[in-house]
């Protein structure tokens, strides 16, 4: 017990930060304005990118060469996304078709943001080349895929990793799963994430607005909320009992969503998910992300982007438990993720996240979209 308590204080007093300055910015960089990293290591993977859609991609990226990948080429249909790319990340040769990266045989790795809809597709043709493959979120949109995507997994054997920003790039949640995991609130009993983002309707795409692209709310961004459920319950398996969905205050654009919620029950532990477009241009962040994670012993509540309270930057984390209540600053916890995954393409290993969990995470938040209620008018 000692031991336990030892390594508990360890943990929080490793990242407890004053309630200083921080960073001059309300929030962390944004994945698509996230400063170019240098290599910290020789290269361990080659790796190539296929699709650009979605700003995302720059965060994975950098994830992957933080983590010891060196890239060697993308594809991208369109010139203008291709453009800022190639200038973000001027060793990777453009190529013309997704062809002459899945028939090199030395990459070992692709990574992809393209239009939600075409990434299992593309994953599969990833897998069935010999190549690993890692995904932003949504990485699959519907259980038809995700049918397909298991079965070609399974045989060939291949990595199909989808990048849950918001858990694997975070540092304050990072360090909740650090102090979860360490007993700092005991046995968990419910999450409660919320995924509140800015629309920006000038800067969107019109595949943005069909969900027939991006899957529906719930699949795109309540897919991290279920990610982060499992993680931190532990939980092996789950039901849905309840979820719907709305398009409250955008209806010149029919096929879009702007409201989702669901509530999932699983072996070993409860979860509430909320996810919105409605984040007002008064905040200086394009969304307040919170997670709450309920112990028999405490809490944790994590303010991913923002703490409208008064202290500047991001990556706020409170700690509740029998003895105190503790703010802890995370801006300088480490993110393992590409490290990891890089780790498990050479080793064949499991540590950046278990195939089991990636499945998982995606089929509930699938079944979550295909049976939710559809919302009337307000």
């Amino acid at each position: 017990m000692n031991d336990r308590r030892n390594f508990i204080k360890t943990a929080i007093g490793a990242s407890a930060g004053i309630f200083a300055a921080r960073r001059l910015s309300g929030h962390e960089f944004s994945p698509y304005t996230l400063p170019l990293v240098k290599k910290s290591q020789m290269p361990r993977i080659r790796f190539s990118v296929i699709g650009l859609n979605h700003g995302h991609i720059y965060g994975q990226t950098n994830s992957v060469i933080q983590g010891g990948g060196e890239l060697v080429a993308f594809h991208a249909k369109e010139d203008n996304l291709a453009a800022e790319f190639a200038k973000r990340f001027p060793q990777a040769k453009r190529v013309q078709t997704e062809k002459e990266i899945l028939e090199d045989n030395s990459i070992q790795l692709v990574v992809s943001a393209s239009i939600p809809n075409e990434r299992a597709p593309l994953g599969i043709r990833v897998m069935e080349h010999g190549k690993d493959f890692m995904v932003d979120k949504p990485g699959i949109t519907s259980l038809s895929q995700l049918s397909s995507v298991r079965k070609v997994q399974k045989k060939t054997g291949r990595i199909y990793s989808i990048l849950y920003s918001e858990r694997l790039e975070n540092r304050a949640t990072v360090k909740a799963g650090e102090l979860v995991q360490a007993g700092a609130i005991g046995k968990v009993v419910q999450t409660i994430g919320m995924g509140p983002h800015r629309i920006s309707l000038s800067s969107r795409p019109e595949w943005f607005f069909d969900k027939k692209y991006f899957g529906g709310i719930i699949c795109d961004i309540g897919s991290h909320q279920f990610d982060q459920y499992l993680f931190f319950t532990g939980s092996t398996s789950g039901t849905i009992l309840s979820s719907q969905v709305g398009n409250i205050h955008y209806p010149q654009y029919p096929q879009f969503e702007d409201f989702g919620d669901a509530l999932v029950q699983g072996n070993r532990g409860s979860g509430y998910i909320r996810v919105d477009w409605f984040t007002p241009d008064g905040l200086n962040t394009w969304g307040d992300g919170r997670l709450t994670v309920l112990g028999a012993d405490g809490y944790i509540e994590i303010r991913k982007n923002v703490d409208i309270a008064g202290r500047t930057g991001s990556n706020h984390l409170f700690l509740v438990n029998q003895k105190e209540t503790q703010y802890i600053d995370c801006r300088n916890v480490d993110l393992p993720y590409g490290r990891q995954l890089v780790n498990d393409i050479v080793n064949r290993t499991e540590t950046a996240m278990t195939q089991a969990h990636c499945f998982l995470a995606t089929e509930l938040t699938l079944l979550a979209q295909k049976n939710a209620i559809k919302m009337g008018k307000i």
